[in-house]
């Protein structure tokens, strides 16, 4: 039996990144060996299990023949003549399929090494077509290594593409795409992921409202960078730069979804966008069982960017009413995550990536304001049922206004 050190780790430790985990490959032995030796069984579709003192992930070596459409359609082959070369041939792309013996010694048949200097995404053979979910990897992928000017080879891109057009993005389940979603969200260029899938072919496959914006224009006085499709990366740009968490950058992808439905005779005022968006985020989040804290946020982006982006202008009232929408009285972090969705979409413009956003700190200090007001012992003794209420929003409504008196003495 013989155990090697296989794919991100070899690729992490080459680039000098930190190795967050660590996956091996175990040629020459059965389940029933590793099992004998304590090794915990967890795979479903094919022999993987936890090391019984690192907990690290163990595969046996494999072969994969493909006998139907999308990610699943596989057979896996293992036994204890498979060899690393034959496990490292099925795997997506060059820079993943190296390993390392227990020497230290590095194993790469397929050019990995070299195309990790070139600064290169590439597949690692014909095989490469018949996983969809390979798509979305590669796109995320970028996305992870975008600043250290990785691309996606020319002719991986070309398979790609190929896929696109036979269908196979079609077969991936909703939650594999959103799994692998949500991962490029979070790497430090999420934008990478929408360009590749965009450039593939695969964007309007699996977000076809978010592709629908590219080539649609805005007024080029609040919008310099004009296109739609373009400001919503700009935007996602914000959401890392401005420390924005996954749910964060979802939102602010999602945050213009309606100006795709605008008709082109009304172009480029997009009235009404809020809430024609808020809906297509409805249909978005049902086809890819999108979990609810993601949708929440993101259709209050919809519905209230504007809002907040006229804040400073809104009467006590309509303010309130805003607080009111986003439950921020209960949920304070959610508006806070709102907040940050907003100064992204401004801030996601050409020319205005530094330019201040007031609106965040006012509304939430007048969050606070109106969370800090309380009823007097009077109307707390007379007061019953929906009056308590009323007195309570009457209250809310005098110190926002203060408060909006307060920030206008300041200007």
């Amino acid at each position: 039996m013989e155990v090697y050190l296989v794919g991100g780790a070899v690729r992490d430790k080459l680039l000098n990144r930190p190795v967050k985990e660590r996956d091996w490959v175990v040629v020459g032995a059965t389940p029933g060996e590793l099992e004998a030796l304590g090794y915990k069984a967890v795979g479903r579709d094919f022999p993987v299990f936890l090391h019984p003192d690192t907990h690290d992930e163990v595969a046996l070596a494999r072969l994969e023949k493909k006998v139907g459409p999308g990610y699943r359609g596989f057979i896996t082959e293992y036994s204890p003549t498979v060899t690393l070369e034959d496990d490292l041939q099925r795997r997506d792309l060059t820079v993943n399929a190296m390993a390392e013996d227990a020497t230290g010694q590095l194993i790469d048949p397929h050019g990995g090494q070299r195309d990790l200097a070139a600064r290169l995404l590439r597949h690692v053979s014909s095989a490469f077509v018949e996983d969809p979910v390979r798509i979305l990897r590669v796109a995320r992928f970028a996305a992870r290594y975008a600043p250290l000017n990785f691309r996606v080879a020319d002719d991986t891109l070309a398979l790609m593409r190929q896929m696109v057009a036979a269908g196979e993005v079609d077969a991936l389940v909703p939650e594999r795409v959103w799994a692998e979603t949500v991962r490029a969200l979070g790497e430090p260029n999420p934008e990478v992921f929408i360009e590749v899938l965009r450039d593939c072919g695969a964007l309007v496959v699996i977000l076809p409202e978010l592709d629908a914006l590219f080539g649609v224009p805005q007024p080029e006085k609040w919008h310099p960078e004009i296109d739609t499709g373009l400001h919503q990366l700009l935007a996602l740009q914000q959401s890392v730069r401005l420390g924005g968490n996954e749910r964060v950058r979802f939102a602010v992808l999602m945050h213009d979804l309606g100006k795709g439905l605008t008709p082109p005779d009304l172009w480029p005022a997009h009235r009404g966008h809020e809430e024609t968006g808020a809906a297509l985020v409805e249909l978005v989040c049902e086809r890819l069982h999108v979990p609810n804290d993601f949708r929440d946020l993101a259709l209050l982006a919809s519905r209230y960017h504007t809002h907040v982006h006229r804040a400073l202008e809104l009467r006590p009232a309509t303010l309130l009413e805003l607080l009111e929408h986003c439950d921020s009285f209960r949920r304070p972090e959610r508006l806070a995550e709102l907040l940050v969705v907003c100064e992204a979409d401004a801030r996601g413009r050409t020319g205005l990536e530094d330019a201040p956003y007031p609106q965040r700190d006012y509304v939430a200090a007048a969050r606070d304001c109106a969370a800090a007001v309380t009823l007097d012992a009077e109307s707390r003794t007379t007061l019953t049922g929906a009056a308590i209420g009323e007195r309570l929003r009457a209250l809310r409504i005098e110190a926002l206004a203060l408060h909006k008196r307060g920030q206008s003495a300041e200007a």
